[in-house]
């Protein structure tokens, strides 16, 4: 029985899960596997689902998807939009949106698992699925990982990934290299001392401090690093004060900052700890700021020996126009914890869920920003078809060129 993908993919993107809480979706990937036939083993880094193919002798691939919903509102207008709500980590309700295409993620993968299935007599080796929870919070890999991953599975003898972004819908996005930025989340504690409003000369006032830094920080990417150079520091939030007449005794930022590679992960950091310190000193400051690291993300680099494989295996599977480099990424993913922690090569591509005509349209009149929504936006939604079947045949030629 054929596995009607546009209807998996629909009751996916209707019911998303925020971080850690994606059991209804790991149970319907679970029961698709086992369907499948695959030995399959559930709750691997807490919600993470793995499945094992063996079929006679060969590589070992790793292929992986990631499942989780982010907390934003969906105001695509679509027919089968997302009303959903979760509770976040302070316990908070918020809305929740597949807002960055990881349904798009787990329908392919299963579409193109029972495809390889379908075509078992035509290769030999084992296949690995890694549903994997918590990419948003750049935790799921390694929570798998952490929980026993290695001891489960075969060794890979390559790790594969995808993932869906506002390129045109069939055109395939790989390059050897850096394909994605590594990241570091920070928060930033400033220690002022409160009071009442009507005095802030009796006060250190820690909202001044917090506005100071911000602006400081933006002279890192803009004055510290040179222009042919790739870094980026966000300022995602700022939290101070409760009420409009007390001056509150702390300010807390969460920075989001990107990098290509170890060298320039270190000089931004330096830069980011001297202006922490030295804007808290500024404002005569009593207590030293705390800066806390949240989590650390590796750049995203592609294998160059096995990218030239797979790139040759998307060309011949979708044509040789359909396939291009897009240039290093500056978001950022955990999918390289698999390969890092193994030892194996990594391959990490994207593919397009904008329609085309609709993209050419927006490219021609030089509005690509304003017209086409982009990941982790309220308006972002791939168009279903092609999008599924070309992510399908991207994963299983993919595969299918290291099972042989």
């Amino acid at each position: 029985m054929t596995i009607d993908l546009e209807a998996l993919y629909i009751d996916l993107h209707q019911h998303p899960e925020l971080s850690f809480q994606e059991t209804r979706t790991a149970g319907i990937a679970a029961g698709h596997l086992r369907d499948l036939g695959l030995e399959v083993h559930e709750g691997v880094g807490v919600t993470g689902v793995v499945g094992v193919l063996k079929n006679g002798d060969g590589p070992v691939v790793w292929v992986r998807a990631d499942m989780d919903a982010l907390p934003v509102g969906e105001e695509t207008g679509l027919a089968y939009a997302s009303t959903a709500t979760g509770i976040d980590p302070a316990g908070n309700t918020v809305p929740v949106m597949h807002a960055c295409g990881h349904d798009m993620h787990v329908t392919a993968m299963i579409g193109a698992v029972e495809k390889l299935v379908a075509e078992k007599a035509d290769w030999s080796g084992t296949l690995v699925v890694l549903i994997q929870p918590a990419e948003e919070y750049g935790a799921g890999s390694r929570a798998m990982l952490d929980d026993g991953l290695r001891d489960l599975v075969p060794h890979p003898d390559i790790v594969l990934g995808q993932h869906v972004t506002p390129l045109p819908a069939g055109t395939i996005g790989v390059r050897p290299g850096t394909q994605m930025a590594a990241s570091d989340g920070l928060t930033v504690t400033l220690h002022g001392r409160g009071g009442h409003g009507s005095r802030p000369h009796s006060t250190i006032d820690p909202v001044v401090m917090a506005a100071a830094t911000v602006m400081r920080l933006q002279t890192i990417a803009s004055r510290e690093v040179d222009p042919r150079d790739v870094a980026v520091v966000t300022v995602g939030s700022i939290h101070a004060g409760l009420k409009n007449n007390i001056i509150p005794a702390e300010a807390k930022l969460e920075l989001s900052l990107r990098y290509p590679n170890d060298e320039m992960r270190d000089k931004v950091l330096a830069s980011v700890e001297r202006i922490v310190r030295a804007e808290a000193a500024a404002s005569g400051a009593e207590r030293e700021p705390e800066i806390r690291t949240d989590h650390t993300l590796p750049p995203t680099i592609n294998d160059a020996d096995a990218t030239a494989r797979v790139t040759s295996a998307l060309q011949r599977a979708l044509g040789e126009a359909s396939v291009i480099d897009p240039g290093m990424f500056t978001g950022s993913e955990d999918v390289s914890w698999f390969a890092r922690d193994t030892g194996a090569p990594l391959v990490f591509w994207f593919w397009g869920g904008v329609d085309a005509a609709t993209f050419a349209a927006s490219a021609a009149a030089g509005t690509l920003d304003k017209d086409i929504p982009t990941n982790h936006s309220p308006f972002f939604a791939p168009v279903i078809h092609p999008t599924i079947e070309v992510g399908v045949t991207a994963l299983s030629s993919a595969a299918r060129e290291f099972l042989g």
